[in-house]
């Protein structure tokens, strides 16, 4: 992996874009140089000015380490076309309103592309799905996030596949959320609920959560049914839309949609092939807004 990080600094001239190419945070990334020059016995980068760039060490070796990469990544290729992904298994861990919106989509093109790959499924939120994915019990989890400063655990790497934007549900059509400051609300799951607290407050109240569940249809069913007002992303209303109520879509920060692996990079050639999939099929979802 250090051969990695090493050509990735000398092929792209920056510790933050190495960082970026390989997914990796750069407290990570240093790590992994830190841990070269402690096996080399060299320094390989300096500070010079504002930026860091290689030392004449350290470019040797990131030149060295060009050439074995090049020639393992050419073997791997060769290796994928000769034996294909015909066979063996990928699996993949996600939350509701991902698994009846754009996983199917992905699985479909997967099976489209690799009819002999096996693909099994498991519907749990994101706190377990990363769980499972540390674990090795899966290749891919398809995580949110409403806070990018939050940090990822080391060897978690985050391939973004799209913006879900916000809406707010209600009989009436309101369009923000101060309009509703009286009114009983439905929370979601535990980390949707935070959010939606942090929303309101942000407006300049403090919701009264009357009724919870992690279930869309249950909470549309709610909110048609008088029992409040509440928030659902655009994935979870594209999936099931109650014609009662109605949606507007708030003007705030999306949550974003991840696919996470863990590990080293290059993932295999399985794993390249469902978040290959994944990401095709983010692009061809229809515009979340109504």
């Amino acid at each position: 992996m250090q051969l990695r990080v090493i050509e990735a600094i000398g092929r792209l001239g920056s510790v933050t874009a190495a960082a970026k190419d390989l997914y990796f945070s750069q407290p990570s990334l240093s790590h992994h140089v830190a841990r070269l020059e402690a096996e080399t016995g060299a320094q390989l980068l300096q500070r010079v000015g504002r930026g860091i760039r290689l030392t004449e060490a350290g470019q040797l070796l990131a030149d060295r380490a060009s050439e074995i990469v090049g020639r393992v990544d050419a073997a791997e290729a060769e290796l994928t076309a000769l034996v294909g992904l015909d066979a063996g298994r990928v699996r993949l861990a996600g939350f509701g309103s991902v698994m009846s919106s754009l996983v199917p989509v992905a699985a479909g093109l997967l099976v489209e592309r690799h009819p002999g790959l096996e693909l099994e499924l498991t519907d749990t939120h994101p706190e377990v799905a990363l769980r499972m994915l540390r674990a090795g019990e899966i290749e891919v989890a398809v995580i949110f996030r409403y806070d990018e400063s939050e940090p990822e655990e080391e060897g978690v790497r985050l391939v973004h596949l799209l913006d879900d934007p916000l809406f707010l549900l209600s009989l009436d059509g309101a369009t923000t959320l101060k309009k509703h400051r009286t009114s009983p609300w439905i929370g979601g799951c535990e980390r949707c609920r935070t959010h939606l607290e942090e929303l309101c407050e942000s407006a300049g109240f403090t919701p009264s959560l009357t009724s919870t569940t992690d279930d869309s249809v249950v909470m549309q069913s709610m909110v048609a049914a008088g029992l409040g007002v509440t928030t659902i992303p655009g994935l979870a209303l594209a999936a099931h839309r109650n014609p009662q109520i109605r949606a507007e879509q708030l003007s705030v920060s999306p949550r974003r949609i991840y696919a996470a692996t863990y590990g080293n990079p290059p993932d295999p050639p399985a794993t390249r092939a469902l978040i290959t999939a994944l990401g095709d099929a983010a692009e061809s979802l229809p515009e979340r807004s109504h």
